[in-house]
């Protein structure tokens, strides 16, 4: 599993690496624009992400507009809907109308800070990422 992990705090980026390590490969962006860079540089050299964890708010570009440029960038590409990357959004705050605007947008999931691991790896095996009964490992 190729993983983006986007997140303006360096805490929450090192808690969410520590947590997906063990699966697969693990990148780094600080903010929306970056990764949106990252998924176009992933699907050029034909390495795509598998996962993206997005952080709602960051400076410079935030969450749910990284979200539609990834979406939209998928449709031009010509991926199904159900066969773009799975992106999990992460937020501090669990307001029902980000939810909302959230997976209108596209997001796969999402999920309130601080991270529950447990609940973290049973999306991944629920988006098919983990093979059964990995997310006990």
């Amino acid at each position: 599993m190729k993983t983006l992990i986007v997140e303006d705090d360096l805490t929450s980026r090192l808690m969410l690496q520590k947590i997906l390590n063990p699966y697969g490969e693990c990148h780094m962006a600080m903010n929306g624009k970056e990764a949106v860079d990252a998924f176009i540089i992933a699907r050029m050299e034909k390495e795509p992400y598998d996962l993206i964890c997005l952080d709602f708010m960051m400076p410079e570009m935030d969450g749910p507009e990284a979200l539609r440029r990834i979406r939209k960038l998928e449709r031009e590409y010509g991926i199904e809907e159900n066969d773009g990357v799975k992106i999990l959004m992460v937020t501090i705050v669990g307001k029902p109308a980000q939810v909302i605007d959230a997976h209108r947008a596209g997001a796969t999931a999402h999920m309130v800070k601080p991270i529950d691991q447990a609940l973290l790896l049973r999306h991944l095996a629920e988006f098919g990422l983990l093979s059964p009964g990995s997310e006990n490992a």
